[in-house]
């Protein structure tokens, strides 16, 4: 009774229904005549679908044979290819993993493209796929304005709503990006996806900035198919959870009709284009084949609802359309799909011999996205600064904490980047929670430093979708422990971008984030969070943590030119309980005040900076360790007879290890100080380095935080490296030598 590959009987169907005219009935009232469509139109988009189709029945042959490796298909989603022929290819698209029918569509607005076998190329993993070369099946493309999206579970919404945000700024600060000034975003997604914090997250935004009267020209297409692998969305469930929110117009279609889906899709077009506000678009449609190859859909649905599910399949509906209109007789149909099929498993065929990546140089080429995209952006010149600046100008001579340098710091950033945008919470009238953007809205105006709202996906998601559009992010986390709300934002979608675009997309961007420990126990754990593994294991992301606010001037240019320049992610820690330090041995002396930086200085991506020559120990640090060790340097000496060499990482990742074995040579020890915990801290990577890498091996020891949250009030340091530990750790060391 019922055959155990849907695929076939899927396909078959469509021809032996067509042939006898048992088409299924409309659900729409909307007529070709009614919907504004032409019988070219129609057929146009009608072929688009049947193109996705066989794509996902040839993507299943070769599966078989192993020659193909994903099939999450688009079947019963082929509406979405009206999508692609009402929106400009210049709208952005930010596409759900079932719209090879938008694809198709949209890449008929350049003939030379073949987007057939592109994607065939990406269903094969070749290494000739125009857009991911084979590092995995993705709908993405420069020309169409299509950046890949991986498997997403929403958190691909986020970016769209920036990319939104920013077009109405980028017209306002005249800066070009991919997306005209009169330009709309769209993302589409699941309805099981909507559920997803990132979704809530996302649309919220979206909805909120609207209800602030700032315009976000984008349409979210929901496109409901009723089922999130095996759990079933709640009938009306979409219907009423969107349809009644501020800020957010709802509307909806009928995807498996063509006519229909046209007609309302023009008119969300129009007005969100005109009103410049988001559009739910609530597009009903069916899931056929399952959530993928691997899923047995019969093991959770009767085969019952499998079989009516396959009868309102979005072809033939189409085809009903078709007859019915008589733009094409059955014959003629049936010859037609025939004839796409034989030209899908041609392609397949000969895209699935084609190379695919081989080593791991080959994988890994582009996870670091290519030198020199862009400029370097010239220097203001003094006039410039001191019409723009004025009193943040200081003369030589004069000496200042970390947040104030900082703050000047960012300024001639702001400056000399026009396109830079600094945002997050608190950041703009208020200057931050320690003060360190202070002033700065007053130069630069809320649109360029501005507030968001309390929402770190919002916060690192928005900033993606600015940069997609010309704009280089400065986005701010107020707190370290904050960001684990939202750090797929960057592991999943910022750092992968060029990965999985072989290096045609980036995201630039700086990420700013106040953390690790030392507040003397202000806000426990929540506001003291001394890890920085969330960022370690992330492949292509730069993280940069200053000591002092010197080095945080000068590193902060080179993070910007490393964004700007090279399209890098960069996530700059600024140690809070270093922010207002001014003193280093003793109250009053002054001695961790600097002057600002010459324009031109900067510490190099790579570069760590050393202090002292002694040879008895060296001591490898960062950050407020770094501080620590500066002190425990001057007892070693003085109480100890013993010389240290004083060695500043500046550098997370990635690890600077050439740099650190020269900036060692000669010391007779070696002492790690690391003020994170120390499992899977960056204690561990250096000491297997220097085991993996030195030869002889001199005593090496370690001085890290314990594995501990950090607690409130007196005994908030007593788990955390010390200036007393330290200098008790190199005795320790030393001493080894010495027997």
């Amino acid at each position: 009774m019922t055959n155990p590959n849907r695929a076939e009987v899927i396909d078959q169907n469509f021809i032996q229904w067509v042939k006898s005219g048992n088409l299924p009935a409309s659900h729409s009232h909307t007529t070709l005549q009614s919907s504004g469509m032409s019988s070219k139109t129609f057929m146009d988009i009608f072929e688009s679908q049947m193109i996705s189709r066989h794509l996902d029945l040839v993507a299943r042959r070769l599966r078989a044979r192993n020659l193909t490796y994903y099939t999450i298909g688009s079947s019963g989603h082929e509406g979405n290819a009206v999508h692609g022929s009402v929106f400009r290819i210049n709208d952005m698209a930010f596409l759900h993993y079932r719209s090879g029918a938008f694809f198709i569509q949209r890449s008929k607005m350049l003939p030379a493209m073949d987007a057939v076998y592109d994607c065939l190329l990406s269903l094969s993993a070749s290494a000739e796929d125009p857009i991911s070369e084979g590092r995995h099946k993705v709908f993405g493309s420069v020309p169409l304005n299509i950046p890949p999206q991986t498997s997403t579970i929403a958190s691909h919404l986020p970016k769209a709503v920036g990319a939104a945000i920013s077009v109405g700024r980028a017209r306002d600060m005249k800066i070009q990006g991919p997306i005209p000034h009169d330009g709309l975003v769209l993302c589409s997604f699941g309805d099981a996806s909507s559920n997803h914090a990132t979704a809530q997250a996302a649309i919220n935004t979206a909805a909120l900035c609207c209800f602030q009267g700032l315009p976000v020209p984008l349409v979210f297409v929901c496109e409901d198919n009723g089922i999130g692998i095996s759990v079933p969305t709640p009938g009306g469930w979409i219907a009423s959870n969107y349809s009644q929110r501020p800020g957010l117009r709802y509307m909806a279609c009928d995807g498996l009709s063509i006519v229909d889906s046209y007609r309302v899709s023009r008119e969300v077009e129009e007005i969100t284009r005109r009103t410049r506000q988001p559009t739910f678009l609530h597009m009903r449609t069916v899931r056929l084949l399952g959530h993928a190859g691997s899923d047995v859909e019969s093991t959770y649905r009767s085969f019952d609802q499998i079989e009516a599910t396959e009868r309102q399949d979005p072809l033939l509906h189409s085809a009903r359309t078709a007859l019915e209109n008589g733009l094409i007789s059955g014959e003629e149909l049936v010859k037609l799909y025939q004839s796409i099929r034989a030209r899908v498993d041609e392609a397949g065929e000969k895209a699935a011999l084609r190379p695919k990546l081989k080593t791991a140089a080959d994988v890994m080429r582009c996870i670091v996205p290519p030198k020199g995209l862009r400029p370097s952006m010239p220097i203001p010149d003094n006039e410039t600064r001191q019409t723009k600046l004025g009193d943040r100008i200081r003369g030589a001579g004069q000496r200042f904490h970390f947040a104030r340098l900082h703050n000047m710091g960012l300024a001639d950033i702001l400056l000399q980047y026009p396109n830079t945008l600094l945002f997050g919470e608190d950041v703009a009238k208020k200057g931050g929670v320690y003060n360190v953007t202070a002033g700065l809205l007053d130069l630069f105006g809320p649109r360029r430093v501005f507030n968001s709202h309390l929402d770190e996906t919002s916060i690192l998601g928005n900033a993606i979708g600015m940069a997609h559009n010309g704009f280089l992010p400065i986005p701010e986390i107020q707190f370290l422990a904050y960001f684990h709300n939202a750090e797929d934002q960057i592991r999943g979608e910022a750092a992968t971008l060029s990965f999985f675009s072989s290096g045609k997309y980036q995201n630039p961007m700086i990420v700013r984030i106040a953390g690790l420990a030392y507040q003397k126990g202000f806000g426990g754990h929540f506001h003291n969070d001394n890890s920085l593994n969330v960022f370690r294991d992330i492949p292509g992301l730069v993280v940069a943590c200053p000591s002092n606010g010197a080095d945080a001037v000068k590193m902060f240019r080179q993070c910007v030119r490393l964004a700007h320049e090279d399209g890098r992610v960069v996530v700059f820690v600024e140690p809070i309980a270093l922010y207002m330090t001014k003193d280093l041995h003793k109250d009053g002396d002054g001695d961790w005040q600097f002057p600002y930086p010459e324009l031109t200085e900067e510490i190099k991506l790579g570069d760590v900076t050393t202090y002292g020559d002694g040879k008895d120990v060296a001591i490898i640090t960062y950050g407020n360790g770094y501080y620590l060790s500066r002190q425990a340097e001057a007892i070693l000496k003085s109480q100890h007879g013993i010389n240290a060499r004083v060695i500043d990482l500046h550098w997370i990742l990635p690890l600077a290890e050439d740099a650190i074995l020269k900036a060692i040579k000669g010391c007779k020890t070696v002492l790690v100080v690391e003020e994170c915990r120390k499992t899977g801290s960056l204690s561990e990577q250096i000491v297997t380095m220097l085991v993996e890498r030195l030869s002889p091996l001199p005593p090496i020891k370690v001085n890290a935080a314990e594995d501990s949250f950090i607690p409130l009030g007196a005994t908030a340091t007593v788990t955390l490296p010390s200036r007393e530990s330290i200098v008790e750790s190199a005795v320790q060391v030393v001493s080894r030598i010495k027997k």
